[in-house]
């Protein structure tokens, strides 16, 4: 079985997509990292159940690479809701099950956190984010959301919009059982997340 692990939200300026992430739910989020491999950094905010939201960008103060993940290289644009990714328990063989063949798991570190995570040689989404990005939890290593403050924000449900949104649906059935995540077609790919807060009911997309 897969589980849906973080959110991403991408954005050009890390700055700008912490700004819009705060203004839209109401919480402060936290200081991320680097990821080295492919200069980017983040910022985070623990929500309810075991999950976490992400803002990450591609970080100026590291040279660029060769390519960077989740689409980055060809982000442009205000910051958006661009990227969910879930954690298998055995990566490689979920792997297989990709439409589309699926990228390679790539090892990567920050601090004390381990993991391997589905890449495409060209940095580019699964189904441009209409299939998730799937990843696996290093031995050992505690899970991100475990050491984040608690603002009260819940996940409510996550709309995954795209053209193939049925066929997609059908397909990740049986691997992805949460009531939270609906397809909904639509002519072009996009994500929209309702979050509970202290606030009321939010959203981002």
């Amino acid at each position: 079985m897969w589980d849906l692990d973080h959110l991403a939200v991408t954005c050009a300026d890390l700055g700008h997509g912490v700004a819009y992430v705060e203004a839209a739910l109401g919480v402060h989020l936290q200081p991320g990292g680097q990821h080295v491999k492919y200069a980017t950094h983040n910022a985070l905010l623990g929500l309810e159940d075991g999950l976490y939201l992400e803002v990450i960008a591609a970080d100026p103060g590291q040279a660029a690479p060769a390519v960077r993940w989740f689409g980055l290289d060809h982000f442009a644009g205000k910051p958006r809701l661009g990227n969910w990714i879930c954690r298998v328990d055995d990566l490689a063989e979920a792997l297989a099950l990709s439409p589309q063949g699926g990228g390679v798991p790539v090892a990567m570190a920050r601090g004390d956190l381990r993991w391997q995570i589905e890449v495409p040689d060209d940095g580019t989404l699964p189904l441009m984010g209409g299939w998730p990005t799937l990843m696996t939890w290093g031995s050992g290593t505690q899970h991100p959301a475990t050491r984040l403050i608690q603002h009260g924000v819940r996940l409510t449900r996550m709309t995954v919009f795209h053209p193939q949104a049925d066929w997609i649906a059908d397909m990740i059935a049986p691997q992805l059982r949460d009531d939270r995540i609906v397809f909904e077609a639509a002519s072009a790919p996009g994500f929209a997340a309702a979050f509970s807060t202290p606030h009321g009911e939010r959203t981002l997309s």
